[in-house]
């Protein structure tokens, strides 16, 4: 069952939203050859709790931290460690919070030091995909043209995209319905409405686009073991607009590639 938002539930949103991004804009400060992502899960959490909001995945469904931090091949749902980052890593960082009753979700993908041209060109085509799928996320428009133009971008640059794992609606929980796949028909899925909150999230893969979870049953990597990307805004739809409520705009003020 899709939950349908109101304006003043949608404001609430964004409002999380904006301790989201701001957020982020703290991680990406620290993002460098050296740190441990243990590090960065304390800087979002202590952001977060400050600003007067909860993390949003930290308990959920056991899930041990503030972020999830998917390094390299891991494609998402990685746990801080005391793995410092090298020089030629990627760093997924996805985090959510929860602030007047209302989840807001979105993630970046960084380059740590000196990465090489095939995957800083995964980064980019994921990032650009990311935004192809929200210029179909219009009224009117369905959940399949938001995939197709997706799939459609990654693949003809020779990139494979995850089947398992997608995007949804969210709200009053982290989760709720509809899924949002990275792939799929034009004129397919449920009818975007007025009303519809969804986490948009291409995960790209520079290899093949299998994917294994690892033992303990969060971890998800790509099978070959190569480079996967993960991109995530949350948008609104209304009738005459879609907005999008996060922002990566303070990630990119500190963060530059």
């Amino acid at each position: 069952m899709i939950h349908y938002k109101t304006s003043e539930e949608v404001q609430k949103i964004k409002e999380s939203a904006d301790i989201l991004a701001k957020a982020h804009g703290e991680i990406a400060k620290n993002i460098k050859i050296g740190v441990k992502t243990s590090y960065l899960d304390k800087i979002a959490e202590e952001f977060i709790r400050d600003h007067g909001a909860v993390p949003s995945f930290k308990g959920y469904n056991g899930f041990p931290a503030s972020l999830c931090i998917s390094v390299n091949e891991v494609v998402v749902h990685g746990f801080p460690s005391e793995y410092e980052l090298k020089d030629g890593d990627i760093i997924s960082v996805d985090c959510g919070v929860f602030h007047q009753g209302f989840h807001s979700d979105s993630a970046y993908t960084y380059p740590v030091g000196e990465v090489s041209s095939p995957v800083l060109d995964l980064l980019r085509a994921t990032k650009d995909s990311l935004y192809l799928g929200i210029e179909k996320a219009v009224f009117g428009n369905r959940i399949g043209d938001i995939g197709h133009a997706i799939q459609k971008f990654v693949e003809a640059k020779g990139y494979t995209v995850v089947r398992e794992l997608v995007g949804h609606g969210l709200g009053r929980n982290l989760h709720e319905s509809p899924e949002v796949p990275n792939y799929g028909k034009k004129g397919s899925g449920p009818l975007l409405k007025e009303g519809m909150v969804i986490a948009i999230e291409p995960m790209i893969n520079l290899g093949t686009r299998n994917i294994v979870q690892e033992r303990d049953g969060w971890t998800i990597r790509t099978a070959d073991r190569k480079p996967s990307a993960h991109y995530e805004h949350t948008v609104a739809i209304f009738e005459d607009r879609t907005e999008v409520l996060t922002s990566h705009k303070y990630i990119e003020e500190n963060y530059k590639f």
